[in-house]
């Protein structure tokens, strides 16, 4: 009789090994999260009427409503920046273009909620440009509301259109619009007809990725609102109310900004779906030399538009060094908060630093082996894989630490403390930057030598460790980086999942802002950015397209 078991070769158990993971840390807290929306939370039976609420009380209706509307109008303000910066930069010889890129990269990794309270000290009630402009007798609107939020979306997201639209611009057949110019058309008719729909799939994945970004966004609204609640901040406040007992009101909102992201992501896709956008890399675009005030204005928008990008980054770290006394700034300078800081809350920078790296190691790994797995087993379960790759893209923060949270700490899988649980909520959200960045490596590698490696007789194990690993490093390097970068600015999920002493930088940022305690804020952003500001030069180091390294 022959013996059907056999025993599974090293990839296919590194491959289970993979999917427990996956199905333990991403696919069962989004379940409990759905699961927890359809139950009510004092009879603990099932129930449609949590959404009902939503839908019916006009206190989430407006949330809602908030969300779309902030999330679109900061949308449509990314794509009015961005599209024109990536036409002129990708078209035209400008002055500085390395250094435009580099602050619009600068701009994307820095947190949102970093420069929503900077907008606060220059146009807030008592903002320095506002005071300006009243001692001249002029009264400005504050940063407060709707229109504040929208501002820093616009200001934030935009890298994301024009990085995406650039890269596709470059690629673009020039002769189209050779064609298009010969048969008459103005320049603005061949850009409206023919440059734009060559690359609107880039706009579209940009404009998306702004979209998501933004519904899910807490620490924007949460400073800047004033009584504008959207979605995010409705689930943070449901939960804390929650306390206690099941968060049932707090999972349902956060299924309705999966949904729309969801949503949005399916109508993207059904767009380009009923029309083909390639075009062979052939005949690319020569760039031309602007003259005249077309020449002044073009470099005006480019450089003014990163400029103001990076406005609040400037002020915080102005204000950092400001002389205070307590929460009161005094005129001078002096080095007062950081010497608070390091003297009131330094395990907040010690905690910021742990709990990233810990998810690192951890990405850094994973990265790796799900990497291999995706490139080099096609098989229906490696799909699988690569698909759950995109799904950390779409979940809020605030809706993975929920489900952490019910999962992990109150669930069957309860006692989990609260530095773990950080650091197992980094590790899934920003694992698919690693994933991404070392798949794009791999992919560019024959499998020719791994697999004389193996026909030489070296494990499958050493061989990975000994041919793959090391020609992958630069890839594997700028995706640790990268999700570096993001786990230490993570803020919405911290919120939650935090005590007493797992306290990190963004949530002293957010709470100092809340107090007032603006010079204590700046000195923690300024450190968070400079930690953001030393690993983006370190991806420039080790990756050939520094544009596309970040999106």
């Amino acid at each position: 009789m022959i013996n059907a078991w056999r025993k599974p070769d090293f990839w296919t158990v590194v491959t289970g090994i993979i999917m427990v993971i996956l199905v333990v840390l991403l696919l069962f807290p989004i379940v409990r999260v759905l699961m927890l929306s359809f139950v009510d939370a004092d009879t603990l039976e099932w129930t449609l009427g949590n959404y009902v609420q939503v839908f019916t009380r006009n206190y989430y209706l407006n949330g809602l409503k908030n969300t779309l509307y902030v999330g679109l109008f900061g949308t449509l303000g990314a794509c009015l920046l961005g599209i024109p910066l990536a036409f002129f930069t990708a078209r035209f010889h400008l002055w500085g273009r390395t250094w435009i890129s580099t602050l619009a990269i600068l701009v994307l990794v820095a947190p949102p909620f970093i420069g929503a309270y900077a907008w606060i000290m220059m146009l807030g009630s008592n903002g320095f440009i506002t005071n300006f402009f009243e001692r001249i007798g002029i009264d400005t609107p504050t940063i407060y509301g709707a229109h504040g939020i929208i501002l820093v979306f616009t200001l934030k997201f935009f890298p994301f259109v024009f990085l995406m639209t650039q890269t596709a611009l470059m690629a673009v057949n020039k002769s189209f619009e050779d064609a298009a110019e010969n048969l008459g058309c103005t320049p603005w008719q061949r850009f409206v007809k023919i440059t734009l729909p060559l690359v609107f799939p880039a706009i579209s994945t940009g404009a998306i990725i702004c979209f998501v970004l933004s519904i899910a966004d807490f620490g924007t609204p949460a400073i800047l609102g004033r009584g504008f609640r959207t979605l995010s901040t409705i689930a943070f406040a449901a939960y804390r109310s929650e306390l206690g007992g099941l968060p049932t009101m707090a999972v349902t909102v956060s299924m309705i900004m999966i949904v729309i992201s969801m949503l949005a992501l399916l109508a993207q896709r059904r767009i380009l779906a009923k029309r083909r956008y390639a075009s062979s890399l052939t005949n690319l675009p020569v760039k031309t030399q602007l003259t005249g005030w077309r020449n002044i204005a073009v470099h005006g928008f480019c450089h003014g538009v990163v400029l103001i990008a990076m406005l609040p980054t400037l002020v915080v770290v102005y204000t950092s060094f400001l002389k205070t006394n307590g929460p009161v700034f005094v005129g001078g300078y002096g080095l007062e908060s950081y010497s608070r800081i390091l003297r009131t809350a330094p395990e907040a920078i010690t905690n910021s630093f742990i709990f990233a790296t810990a998810a690192v190691v951890l990405i850094t790994v994973f990265s790796a082996l799900i990497s291999y797995v995706i490139v080099r087993r096609e098989t229906a379960t490696s799909g699988a894989i690569d698909f759950l790759m995109m799904v950390p893209y779409l979940i809020p923060g605030v809706v993975m630490a929920i489900g952490f949270v019910t999962t992990f700490r109150s669930g069957f899988m309860g006692g989990m403390g609260a530095a773990w649980l950080l650091i197992l909520l980094y590790f899934i959200r920003r694992l698919p930057y690693g994933v991404r960045s070392t798949t794009s490596s791999l992919r560019q590698i024959k499998p020719s030598m791994e697999e004389a490696a193996i026909n030489l007789g070296a494990p499958p194990l050493k061989a990975f460790l000994k041919i793959t690993v090391p020609l992958i490093l630069p890839g594997l390097i700028v995706g640790s980086l990268m999700g570096f970068i993001t786990a230490i600015n993570e803020l919405s999920g911290t919120l939650i999942l935090y005590d007493a002493g797992t306290i990190t930088m963004p949530v002293s940022i957010y709470l100092a802002v809340l107090d007032g305690e603006f010079g204590l804020a700046a000195a923690h952003s300024t450190v968070l950015l400079l930690c953001t500001g030393v690993c983006v030069y370190l991806v420039f180091r080790f990756t050939e397209n520094r544009d596309n390294a970040f999106i």
